[in-house]
């Protein structure tokens, strides 16, 4: 019978854990899903946004180049939804490409071989063909993307951690407690006796002793979580960027048609003439065209709700996992309102007298009522607090505009983003930019998303969601490999 009480008690209490945690795991994926959904949204509405006003606007310098524009917000998408690509590397391929190809179209009587075109590459970052567009998005797109998926990334991780911190099975020592906790009352004839509030805490302490070491590294990331929502405003801010990408590439087109003149005459003084070609037709006739009216889509309020909603959940459930003793001591152990001579001491009906034990496993080395092994922790815990660390310094990185995969490792800090540098304390994963050919590797995928309304995918495909974020086998896209060459 004792067995079978203990078997009983560990059962019920694992029970009791999954309950506690199934509830905080369904308020961060609703979160996740949430976000997700807003953030997809504003790309999706963008792409929507070119694709209505762009045919009309630029004729055949956009629709012979449609395919450069998809496969351009396919690769943001892959970006946000958490692939190793360089972002910045990302955008400056496309206007190279997107240069090559336009400037081939206004000059269709010119003959334009790969090493003409690329001398007008070299030249490109001098002459500016697109005006100042390229450079803004670059800069602005880096830290909003950085911000917005690092923020999914963590309410990912977070759900994951208590799901498998929440599957960690119980200990003998515990059982044996926990049995004594509720049912040893019945076989002494006080069935009746509750169990005394500080006992039943000194018992849950040292069972969950594992569990409570995840409080630092847990408060680190929900701070973090909630520090980062301040880059979702602002000029560089996720919900102004992500939602207004058509914007700069309209500007930037426009740029190129308004200086197509003077343009043409400073390729032609840095790489020479270039043959005529007689096949080819005149000049492209400069279309005639008002100014562009893409007018700016105002903030519904959705992104601020959402923040705050987050904002308020993370902060209670900050003190989560210390809180466990007693949260399971009040609401599933029957735990008593009163440490008095009535209540169940572990020996009999009476005071409970031992001092309540700290947190945390080094703190239960004196525990009454459970024997822990303070130098064998649990492994299973170990590595989700790692995790924890990891993701606290990728959005700690994020906040300061960088990609922690993309700073080399003899950089200072300060990355290819703007802002005060990142000690070393905070950004001590340092991994090297990855070439071409691997970039698309989905390293820190957003964990456990459907396919969203709207979701657009390039040749080489939208990927599915990853079921977990870090340190996990990747899935390779190889995308570069997909991706057509223009010229």
């Amino acid at each position: 019978m004792e067995e079978n009480l203990a078997n009983r008690s560990r059962a019920e209490l694992e029970a009791a854990l999954l309950d506690s945690g199934r509830a905080l795991q369904t308020t961060l994926a609703t979160q996740l899903r949430g976000f997700d959904d807003h953030f997809q949204r504003l790309l999706n509405d963008s792409e929507r946004a070119l694709q209505e006003a762009f045919p009309g606007a630029f004729g055949e310098l956009y629709t012979q180049n449609a395919r450069a524009f998809r496969d351009l917000y396919a690769e943001l998408r892959l970006y946000y939804r958490g692939a190793s690509l360089h972002l910045e590397e990302s955008l400056a391929e496309f206007w190279a490409r997107l240069l090559e190809r336009l400037f081939r179209q206004l000059h269709p009587q010119l003959l334009l071989p790969d090493d003409y075109l690329d001398c007008l590459g070299k030249q490109a970052e001098a002459l500016r063909p697109f005006g100042e567009a390229p450079r803004e998005l670059r800069l602005r797109a880096a830290r909003a993307f950085v911000a917005a998926r690092s923020f999914v990334q963590g309410l990912g991780v977070a759900g994951d951690v208590v799901r498998k911190v929440a599957q960690v099975p119980l200990g003998l020592e515990c059982s044996r407690a926990v049995m004594k906790l509720v049912y040893c009352a019945h076989c002494l004839g006080v069935p009746g006796a509750r169990p005394c509030p500080d006992y039943c805490r000194n018992v849950l302490k040292g069972c969950l002793a594992n569990q409570a070491d995840l409080d630092a590294e847990w408060r680190n990331l929900l701070d973090s979580m909630v520090l980062i929502t301040d880059k979702f405003w602002g000029p560089a801010g996720a919900e102004g960027i992500m939602g207004s990408v058509h914007l700069w590439l309209a500007e930037a087109i426009s740029a190129l048609q308004d200086n197509r003149d003077t343009l043409t005459a400073k390729v032609i003084q840095g790489c020479g003439n270039p043959k005529v070609n007689p096949q080819g037709s005149g000049p492209e006739e400069r279309r005639r065209r008002g100014k562009l009216a893409l007018p700016e889509r105002p903030p519904t309020g959705a992104l601020e709700k959402l923040v705050s909603e987050a904002k308020a959940q993370l902060r209670d459930a900050q003190d989560f996992w210390i809180s466990l003793p007693g949260t399971l001591c009040s609401e599933k152990l029957a735990m008593s309102t009163a440490s008095d001579d009535r209540c169940w001491n572990g020996m009999a009906k009476g005071r409970y007298l031992p001092e309540v034990m700290g947190d945390g496993l080094a703190n239960q080395i004196n525990n009454p009522e459970v024997e822990v092994d303070i130098t064998k922790p649990d492994m299973t815990i170990r590595q989700q607090i790692m995790q924890l660390k990891i993701m606290t310094n990728r959005l700690r990185s994020a906040y300061n505009g960088n990609d922690v995969d993309f700073q080399d490792a003899s950089d200072d800090g300060s990355g290819s983003g703007s802002g005060d540098g990142c000690p070393d304390d905070v950004c001590g994963r340092r991994v090297g930019k990855k070439n071409s050919s691997s970039r698309t590797t989905l390293t820190h995928a957003l964990p456990g998303l459907s396919e969203q309304e709207g979701q657009k995918t390039s040749a080489a495909g939208c990927p599915q969601p990853c079921p977990s974020l870090l340190l996990l086998p990747a899935l390779t896209l190889l995308l570069s490999a997909a991706r057509p060459r223009w010229r």
